[in-house]
């Protein structure tokens, strides 16, 4: 009797410690406002005062999709990236419900832990009011053979084109965003742990 209790405790927290991955829905890649009304409203919201309503899981399903670069399929990427290679900034989510990673291969959210931690991440008080904050990663491991100083380069161009992505389809879709280049660094590493060669650039705050 013990030992079958033993093993239905251990089988218990190894359910706990099950990571809750979120499928996303198909993004909305028809129709929609034109590319030059989304260029007309594109806009970087106020920090006060940041809207704090609810983005459903289309808008942000759309909202990544665009962000990523991938958007042609197989044909290649909307986000240039150095020497040919695949995405090295990464994305990652914070929400109320926990921080994820965002896989755009499978186009799903990779949780790395249950905590909110909106309101550490950023210098400025308003980052935990938006919905949802996004964490631009930069991978420099990617870069083994280019100097640390064109790698930073080619990592701040790709979240410059990432962030410019999110604008666009966030004034599309009527939703607030803002960049936020004043961040805590070690606290993002922390919280996300981070390999050692992952650097954190920026975020993008989405708000409705």
């Amino acid at each position: 009797m013990r030992k079958i209790v033993v093993i239905l405790f251990s089988s218990l927290f190894s359910i706990s410690l099950c990571y809750a991955d979120i499928t996303l829905p198909a993004p909305q890649t028809k129709d929609g406002m034109s590319l030059f009304e989304s260029l007309k409203k594109r806009s970087s919201t106020p920090g006060p005062g940041f809207p704090n309503g609810q983005i459903s899981d289309e808008e942000l399903s759309t909202v990544l999709w665009a962000a990523s670069g991938l958007n042609r399929g197989t044909t290649g990427w909307t986000v240039p990236m150095g020497t040919g290679k695949q995405p090295y900034v990464r994305i990652y989510v914070a929400s109320e419900k926990g921080t994820f990673l965002y896989e755009w291969e499978g186009h799903y959210l990779k949780e790395i832990n249950n905590k909110d931690i909106r309101a550490d991440v950023g210098l400025q008080n308003f980052v935990k009011r938006a919905n949802y904050v996004l964490i631009f990663v930069t991978d420099s491991a990617a870069f083994n053979n280019i100097k640390e100083e064109k790698a930073n380069n080619f990592g701040n161009i790709a979240v410059g084109a990432m962030s410019q992505n999110i604008y666009l389809a966030s004034a599309a879709l009527d939703l607030s965003a803002r960049y936020i280049h004043a961040i805590k660094p070690d606290v993002i590493s922390q919280e996300l742990q981070l390999p050692s060669d992952n650097k954190p650039i920026g975020l993008m705050l989405l708000g409705k």
